[in-house]
């Protein structure tokens, strides 16, 4: 039985629609079928299938009634045949009856493959793969570092983006602008950060973290190697004072007091990065005391304090860099001379390693192959021996720094430490230093102090079989691995560590 439809639809924009229609459909269900029962897929499979193949159906079936409406109003013009100005449906009428079948059925399949499809494209744009592997050379640095930080088992959206249908909307509304300086090339190199447009850290942190639950003292062990021949071992262990050093004080003490309930810290930063923290504002919820410090060496005055931004301290104001963290050289070369991937037997090769880290290399593969090649000459002209009988040793030190510097440094993007300031420690960041300095002061002189034993207590350090000791609960007073004297204690870390150095 041959079925009859409107005359309306027999044009080429109608056909042509239809058939986009039809082959976008016949694809979706093959793709799907693909990507489902046999397992099969990828991140640009899944783009393919959920939203461009999708998009292309909607835009065969509007061509079908815009093809109509056109035909209608060339037989109109021509007289070719009259109808009424309005459409009229008559079920007796068998051409009526069959188009309004096919619309009717048509429809509903429509309406139930598009449930489908648009519950599964949701899940496919909240997915780890569409946020990190999509726009590949944009978000490279970021997935790489993500796959190696902590939270690697947390889904992207749960931090940026949280729970909530109104901040799903603002995060796609934000994508639109994303999408478009990708596609015409001007994103900046490297992405700027802090972002601005993420909604408040503890709406999304306290999903997992709060402040209530305890968090015992830590103990924790650092090994340093130094840039000499014998890649000098320099062990430091620290008792780190995460809370109280019992459960019941709660967060009355250590690094967590920060965000007590009881607490409130407010801080004025005068830069984009919030590096340069000038004035503190520390108010007691419980008591009501309130106690403001100036950074005395740049004050500022009160009109700038009345136009600039007061933040409320709050989880990411540490935890800066909680899933996308750029190691600086020194701290990943340590770390793959401890884990063995560097060999330590070989001798200067921290220094010779930190040195090739150093140099800004255009792309990747340049900075591999200079790796190899830095490694090979170095021991090649400064130990001949070493390199002739030792070859397996260079050739994993070769591995070892590359894959070291591959999840680190990314050069298309120049992305690398020194680009994303970490404010967890004052290694190579002033991070707590940036209050913590003893220059920030209250109008009665007192400071927020530069106290090493406020946040933490040395346990032990030193060289390896000549470690000095603490006992429990006491603290050993710094010894800088290098004789520098007491120099240390007049300025910041970041005086003299770059990142670039043990």
């Amino acid at each position: 039985m041959k079925i009859k439809l409107p005359y309306s639809t027999q044009n080429w924009v109608s056909l042509i629609g239809a058939t986009i229609a039809l082959i976008s459909l016949f694809m979706i269900i093959f793709l799907f079928t693909i990507t489902t029962v046999f397992g099969k897929g990828a991140t640009y499979l899944g783009l393919v299938v959920y939203i461009l193949l999708p998009a292309a159906m909607i835009v065969g079936l509007l061509l079908i009634p815009v093809g109509m409406f056109i035909k209608s109003r060339s037989v109109s013009k021509t007289g070719e045949k009259e109808g009424p100005r309005w459409p009229a449906i008559d079920l007796n009428d068998v051409h009526h009856r069959n188009a309004f079948f096919v619309f009717s059925i048509g429809t509903t399949i429509f309406l139930f493959l598009s449930a489908i499809g648009s519950y599964e494209a949701f899940h496919f744009t909240e997915s780890v793969p569409f946020c990190g592997q999509l726009c590949h050379s944009v978000m490279k640095p970021e997935y790489i570092a993500y796959q190696n930080s902590p939270h690697a088992k947390v889904t992207c959206v749960a931090c940026h983006v949280g729970p909530g249908a109104d901040w799903y909307v603002r995060s796609k509304l934000s994508g639109l602008y994303q999408v478009y300086a990708v596609t015409t090339n001007i994103y900046p190199r490297p992405i700027p950060t802090p972002v601005r447009n993420l909604r408040p850290a503890r709406e999304v942190c306290e999903q997992c973290h709060w402040p209530q639950k305890f968090y015992a003292r830590k103990l924790r062990l650092e090994t340093h190697y130094l840039p000499d021949k014998n890649n000098t071992r320099w062990d430091i262990r620290l008792i780190m004072k995460i809370g109280s050093a019992h459960s019941a004080l709660g967060l009355k003490e250590g690094i967590h007091w920060h965000i007590s309930p009881d607490v409130k810290v407010e801080y004025i930063a005068t830069d984009y990065e919030r590096e340069n923290i000038s004035w503190v504002r520390y108010t007691n919820l419980a008591t009501g005391e309130v106690k403001v410090y100036q950074n005395s060496d740049e004050p500022l005055e009160a009109a700038q304090i009345d136009t600039l931004e007061v933040r409320t301290m709050d989880c990411i104001d540490c935890h800066n860099r909680p899933s996308h963290h750029y190691r600086a050289p020194t701290t990943f070369i340590n770390a793959a001379m401890t884990a063995g991937e560097i060999p330590v037997e070989l001798p200067e090769i921290k220094a010779t390693a930190i040195e090739l880290c150093a140099v800004d290399y255009s792309t990747t593969d340049s900075a591999q192959q200079q790796i190899e090649t830095g490694i090979r000459q170095f021991y090649e002209k400064n130990y001949p021996e070493i390199a002739s009988e030792k070859a397996e040793l260079i050739k994993k030190a070769i591995t070892g720094l590359q894959k070291a510097f591959n999840r680190n440094i990314f050069p298309e993007m120049k992305v690398k430490w020194s680009a994303y300031p970490d404010h967890i420690g004052h290694m190579h960041f002033n991070g707590c230093f940036r209050c913590h300095n003893s220059t920030h002061l209250t109008e009665s002189g007192e400071a927020i102090r530069k106290d090493c034993n406020l946040c933490h207590i040395i346990n032990a350090q030193g060289t390896p079989g000549n470690m000095q000791a603490a006992l429990v609960g006491e603290a050993l007073d710094f010894k800088h691995p290098q004789d520098i004297d007491e120099a240390w204690r007049e300025g910041l870390c970041t005086d003299c560590h770059t990142g670039l150095n043990p």
